[in-house]
Formats: structure tokens, C-alpha cells, sequence
């Protein structure tokens, strides 16, 4: 099962494009429809085990629009869909997982255990421990790019610092605004980075650690289905997050 969590608030429309609505302060903003996007991933992802040799029972795979917010007001429209989880629901399924397995989760792939074999199950299991995970590029203004990170291109002078910031010291890292250091006006962006942790809390706040390097710094990503590196300039990225 596919689960996308979306945390709107308010009273939640379909336009006739299907796509959903809120408006707030008499400002509309518009919500690409969840469950076409769910339903999408979902099917990727039924293609993906197929290709890699598993052979599924028809409606195995599936995408559920969880709205958790229980100031979250959903059309009749958005509640009729069976894809679509409302706050109230939500809160049931979490109050029946007091006593064990939620049956919500139990009956998540259409069926018992004698549905779905152990062999399925132990091959399931091996397509996705070994499935390549992707790095995250968020530009500003919300856009991501899945891919891999290559590399930093930036100033000789800048080159030890950002060779701190590497995949196997480093989970994520963020870049802040443009700062005017010294008396010349030169301009300096700064870069948190937060060092992998595998531990279950995962990194707090204050083992986030800081670089400064000029604005001219690139990144050079590689995109998913892509076979050219693209060039993104350090002041357009909000963050990348590195796969193990």
C-alpha cells in the first residue's frame, strides 16, 4: 500500500478538473488531485515489482490519501472516495491499532495470509531491500528533483569546506539566503548540513553544522531517466537530502 499524507486544513473542494481546492482569506489554493497522484505512484510501483519478477494478485498494490487534520473539512465528493481516509477515520484506525494490528492495516492487501504466499512475501521482501533509493533536490518554490548528487563546483579557496559535505558523513543538507560579509559587499551563502545519523531520534538542531562559500558555488545532479548532469546555482536550492 502507497499512503500520502496531506495536512490541509479548512473546507477542501473538487474543481472541474478534479483537482482539489481551499480558499483562504479569499485566496484560492489549488491542491494537484491526491488520489490521481497516489493512484500514480501506486501503479509505478506495481510495475516496478513486476519487472523485477514478482508475481502479484490483482489489486495488491493500492494508494490511500490520509487527511489527518481534523480541521481538514473534505467535500461529500472527496469523502465518497474509497481512496480518501478523513481525519475521523484516521482516529478510529489509530484507536484500533490500542489493541493490536490495526485491521485497517491488516486488510491493506485485500486479503489473509493465505492470499498473499510466504514465497511472495520473501520476494517482496528482496526487490525492495535492494531497491536504489534517490537523492532529493528541492529548488525554491517548491519544485524537487529526484536523481543523484554529484558534486560541488565552487572557488579553489572553497573546496575543503565543501568536501565536508559528502554522502557518507552527510544525510541532508540546507542552504539559507545570501549574506554580505567584510567591507566590499562580497556576497556568501551559508550551508547547514546535518551528519547521517542512524539512530532511531535521528539528528537534533544542535548537531547541525555550517559552512559559508561563495555564491557562485554550483551543484551539479544528475536527474532520474536522465543522461546529462545539470547545473543548479547554490542560490536556487532550498535543500538536497542524500541517500545512504
Amino acid at each position: 500500500m502507497v499512503v500520502a499524507i496531506n495536512n490541509v486544513s479548512g473546507f477542501v473542494e473538487v474543481d472541474k478538473d478534479g483537482n482539489w481546492f481551499t480558499e483562504k482569506k479569499r485566496k484560492k489554493e489549488v491542491i494537484p488531485n491526491p488520489v490521481l497522484e497516489v493512484s500514480r505512484i501506486a501503479a509505478n510501483l506495481q510495475s516496478y515489482l513486476e519487472q523485477r519478477g514478482a508475481t502479484l494478485p490483482n489489486g495488491i498494490v493500492n494508494g490511500r490519501v490520509v487527511l489527518p487534520n481534523p480541521n481538514c473539512k473534505p467535500s461529500y465528493t472527496i469523502n465518497l472516495q474509497p481512496e480518501v481516509i478523513s481525519s475521523d477515520q484516521w482516529e478510529d484506525l489509530k484507536a484500533d491499532t490500542k489493541g493490536g494490528l490495526s485491521t485497517w492495516i491488516k486488510g491493506a492487501f485485500h486479503g489473509n495470509k493465505s492470499d498473499i504466499q510466504d514465497s511472495l512475501l520473501q520476494n517482496l521482501y528482496s526487490i525492495l531491500s535492494t531497491s536504489p533509493m534517490w537523492d532529493r533536490l528541492e529548488l525554491r518554490g517548491d519544485k524537487n528533483v529526484l536523481g543523484e548528487f554529484m558534486e560541488f563546483k565552487g572557488k579553489h579557496e572553497d573546496m575543503p569546506l565543501l568536501k565536508k559535505v559528502k554522502r557518507s558523513k552527510v544525510s541532508r543538507f540546507v542552504i539559507q539566503k545570501s549574506t554580505l560579509f567584510g567591507g566590499f559587499g562580497r556576497s556568501r551563502v551559508q550551508i547547514l548540513y546535518s551528519p547521517r545519523d542512524y539512530r532511531a531520534e535521528g539528528t537534533s538542531s544542535s548537531e547541525w553544522k555550517e559552512i559559508s562559500v561563495k555564491q557562485y558555488t554550483e551543484i551539479h545532479f544528475q536527474p532520474l531517466h536522465s543522461k546529462k548532469v545539470r547545473k543548479f546555482k547554490l542560490s536556487s536550492v532550498a535543500s538536497v537530502t542524500l541517500s545512504a
